[in-house]
């Protein structure tokens, strides 16, 4: 007996390094289109899918969207936005990317937006939405979206200097209705937030004070709020490699902290952490081929792809290659 006992424990031994080895095996790789076509180059912008197609837009500047078809594997050019919007996190109701708190202007005295922008992929155009409340006016926060109701947390108010926000806000699409929910635990910008199992994660970021400590305060806690209780949790193991500007997203029953940047390096981060949801520990990915930050990623059957990007802290190179993993 003890002897099937052991035999059974070295299975399940071999098959655990075997599934670690297949996990660790793959890597980022870098995607070209099949005609050599191009998306215009941005940061502080987004990366979004809708509909089997793939959405990069935004950025500072006022710059066209790029629309990629993954399954023709090509890129084409869409409408300008109506003004410059910058440092936002979208999300998606059916045709429509909405665009809540964003910033515009120049570093480091942005403003905050304020009107919701709406981009339609189906008619490739952009309308005003309604006027955001003026005292809860900022940028740079992280937004998720639930059931058409969207939740906006944190931010800053005054560019990458000051008024750092712990703000939660919702917004519900069908009705127009903006509400005010309770604060995060603490203030950050530059981040993103997650939907997972009705509620929101709240991770990497900073407190910009520029211009001497824009990127100095980066944040380790993730904190998460509970859409059913309405109440937040830091959780206790912080973000292993601190770091802003990052990229996050659900990739199964984990959530995925993509790239970044912070005074650590002057290269942007390569680092993907993972943190489990049943556990609430992280584990380490592939590293990307180009660290990159202040864009976004997506999924699209099964891979994760990121695109565009600054390949160093601060807004230089703006990277023009997409990966996927």
């Amino acid at each position: 007996m003890k002897y099937f006992l052991n035999l059974i424990i070295i299975y399940s031994l071999l098959v655990s390094c075997n599934k670690n080895y297949l996990q660790h095996k793959k890597q980022w790789a870098i995607v070209a289109s099949t005609d050599s076509s191009k998306f215009v180059a941005r940061h502080e912008a987004a990366f979004v899918k809708v509909n089997n197609r793939f959405y990069l837009l935004g950025g500072r500047k006022i710059r066209p969207v790029s629309i990629y078809d993954p399954k023709k594997k090509v890129w084409i050019n869409g409408a300008k936005p109506p003004v410059e919007l910058h440092h936002f996190q979208p999300v998606v109701f059916k045709d429509d990317v909405y665009i809540i708190c964003a910033l515009t202007g120049k570093y480091p005295a942005e403003t905050p937006l304020p009107h919701i922008y709406i981009y339609n992929t189906t008619s490739d155009s952009w309308r005003k939405g309604i006027q955001i409340p003026k005292d809860r006016l900022r940028g740079s926060t992280g937004n998720v979206i639930k059931d058409g109701v969207v939740y906006i947390s944190c931010g800053i108010k005054d560019g990458h200097r000051s008024d750092h926000k712990k703000w939660l806000d919702s917004y519900n699409i069908k009705t127009g209705e903006w509400d005010s929910l309770p604060n995060a635990p603490r203030a950050r910008d530059h981040f993103q937030a997650v939907l997972a199992d009705c509620k929101i994660y709240v991770l990497g970021g900073r407190r910009s004070k520029a211009p001497k400590r824009t990127f100095h305060e980066t944040i380790g806690e993730v904190d998460v709020f509970d859409i059913k209780t309405k109440q937040w949790k830091t959780i206790t193991n912080k973000l292993p490699t601190q770091r802003a500007g990052v990229m996050a997203l659900s990739y199964k029953k984990e959530i995925l902290v993509i790239g970044g940047e912070s005074m650590d390096q002057k290269a942007a981060h390569a680092e993907v952490e993972a943190l489990n949801l049943k556990t609430l520990t992280w584990r380490t990915f592939p590293m990307l081929q180009n660290g990159r930050h202040g864009t976004g990623a997506c999924i699209h059957d099964d891979k994760i792809y990121i695109a565009s990007g600054s390949g160093n802290r601060g807004g230089k190179p703006e990277l023009e290659s997409m990966e996927c993993y």
